[in-house]
């Protein structure tokens, strides 16, 4: 806007209604939210992003499209954006996400964040989803020193399906059969002394579903701790795993003033506190909100709009 024009708009605002002065301010607000987002993914002054689908560097600009400044890929001649070929890709209100990635870290409900945002809660229903991809598969690469490993079970859940394999009940209810059974899903954490962390849904509880998910970020020289449960055992026999046990259901929480799984313990606790909030939790999302968990945990002295969108397109 040329400087005459913007003075005859300050001019203008005093004559400007009370409804029309909130509209006016919600819209420089939408464009400082979707200025927020440029500046957070976008490359700097005179960098230029390799292009998503083939790798080649240098692309030529290519004039700007929603809000993103497009390239063209000198190689493939596709054109792209910072959003190309990550899990936000056509997705639209930019101008939201500073406002929806905040709610997230505030673990709000999907109802909660379309206030918030103001859009349908259809809309955060995808974007939550959608922000989660890639935080559902960083795991921890490797375990180190001590490492603690426990298994929890959740009551399974078909939320939001039709056709349900059961008789419906209400949110939060109980398991028909005692102790472990078809009716609930097994979570594995695995954690170590410096606060990496694994957790997987298990299919099922098995020396060989331990070979596969705990054994690849297992250190040669790793301890491994856990509770007496015969399955560990055989996991250590199977793969030479230095395996120590401590006897939880005889009383016994440490052994040799070292050796215990308390640490993962408590990552059990704090998790099922975060998730009651959500009143029930449909199966299978249960990747999704383990990696969410894992995030806010692993990042609990950065918990900012801008590290979490960073992490939602894979930039961090």
């Amino acid at each position: 806007m040329r400087a005459n024009e913007f003075s005859k708009l300050i001019e203008a605002s005093d004559e400007l209604t009370l409804g029309q002065r909130r509209l006016l301010l919600k819209r420089l607000e939408e464009a400082e939210h979707q200025q927020q987002i440029v500046e957070w993914i976008e490359p700097e002054e005179g960098k230029r992003p390799a292009c998503p689908y083939c790798k080649t560097e240098d692309p030529i600009r290519w004039g700007r499209s929603h809000g993103l400044s497009r390239f063209r890929c000198r190689n493939c001649k596709r054109t792209f954006n910072a959003l190309t070929c990550t899990p936000l890709a056509h997705l639209r209100h930019k101008d939201k996400w500073p406002v929806f990635a905040k709610t997230m870290i505030e673990g709000k409900s999907v109802r909660a964040s379309a206030r918030a945002c103001g859009v349908h809660y259809t809309t955060t229903f995808r974007w939550r989803h959608r922000f989660l991809r890639i935080p559902e598969e960083k795991q921890a690469q490797v375990l180190r020193g001590i490492a603690e490993a426990d298994e929890t079970f959740l009551l399974r859940s078909q939320k939001g399906e039709r056709g349900l394999q059961r008789r419906p009940r209400k949110r939060g209810g109980k398991a028909a059969k005692p102790g472990r059974s078809s009716e609930q899903v097994c979570v594995l954490v695995a954690r170590d002394r410096g606060g990496a962390t694994a957790s997987h849904v298990l299919s099922e509880f098995t020396k060989d579903t331990l070979v596969n998910v705990l054994q690849p970020v297992l250190a040669e020289d790793t301890l491994l701790c856990s509770d007496g449960f015969s399955v560990y055992k055989a996991f250590a026999a199977e793969t030479g795993v230095v395996h120590k046990a401590v006897n939880v259901s005889a009383g016994i929480r440490v052994v040799d003033k070292v050796f215990h799984i308390q640490n993962v313990n408590a990552y059990h606790s704090r998790f099922k506190t975060w998730l009651r909030r959500f009143n029930g939790v449909a199966t299978k999302y249960l990747p999704n909100y383990l990696g969410w968990y894992r995030w806010l945990d692993g990042n609990a002295n950065e918990l900012i709009p801008q590290a979490w969108f960073l992490t939602a397109v894979g930039s961090s």
